[in-house]
């Protein structure tokens, strides 16, 4: 790189950094972000390679569902900078967490928000199974499968095996959709009957099915999917009545 292209790199480096103290890391283009967390970044053929060009035909939300070996070979990239993203990502996801251990969830909004950032950017479907008390205090949260992008399977026994280890008394199933598109599908609609049925067998009372998307989520209960309960229809807990 010359020193002329060097010196003006550093400038609007500096100038982006004097922005994002000045104004917050909110009035900072995504370019400017991977700039300012790639600064000094490692050199390819002696030139700095721009995060413009990552992004370039792309967004963070496409970066974000990539894994440090994909993000790798993608130009502009390599290991260093590929492993500093997925760290900041996964720090970002964490952030975003609830900060309590065992929070109290009373509806499919307060689920979803709870799920959002564990499986908003996920590029291959994951299956949870949400165990509750009954008081609707989540007391663990199970990934009981891992599949690819367009499916999952699950196995009951995985499913009712967290449940009944946790204790718990009523159970909320979630899975993602990385195509974005939260619809379920018809094969999601069986395997909630199926898994429903069970439920009822051993006691446990299955609250909700979730699915994850990037336009949001879709609840199977507000859906009227889900098999009746005992008193003809499906409800939330008694914490979470009135909800």
């Amino acid at each position: 790189m010359s020193e002329v292209a060097e010196r003006a790199r550093e400038t609007d480096a500096e100038a982006a950094r004097e922005r994002l103290f000045r104004l917050g890391a909110a009035a900072l283009t995504d370019a400017e972000l991977l700039g300012l967390l790639w600064e000094p970044g490692p050199r390819d053929g002696g030139r700095q390679e721009g995060a413009a060009q990552v992004l370039e035909g792309s967004g963070l939300k496409s970066l974000a569902r990539e894994d440090a070996v994909a993000l790798s070979a993608r130009p502009g990239l390599g290991p260093s900078r590929a492993i500093q993203l997925v760290v900041a990502l996964e720090l970002a996801r964490r952030a975003r967490r609830s900060e309590e251990p065992r929070p109290r969830l009373c509806n499919a909004r307060q689920i979803h928000a709870y799920l959002e950032p564990t499986l908003g950017a996920l590029r291959r479907e994951v299956f949870h199974v949400l165990c509750f008390n009954a008081r609707n205090v989540l007391v663990h949260d199970a990934r009981v499968a891992e599949g690819t992008m367009n499916m999952c399977p699950v196995d009951p026994r995985e499913v009712f095996s967290a449940a009944l280890a946790s204790r718990a008394t009523a159970i909320v199933l979630a899975h993602n959709h990385p195509s974005g598109d939260p619809e379920p599908s018809a094969q999601d609609i069986a395997l909630t009957r199926q898994l429903a049925a069970a439920a009822c067998l051993l006691g446990i009372k299955l609250l909700d099915h979730l699915v994850v998307g990037d336009t949001g989520y879709v609840s199977l209960m507000e859906r009227r999917l889900l098999p009746d309960d005992e008193d003809g229809r499906r409800r939330w807990g008694v914490a979470g009545r009135g909800s």
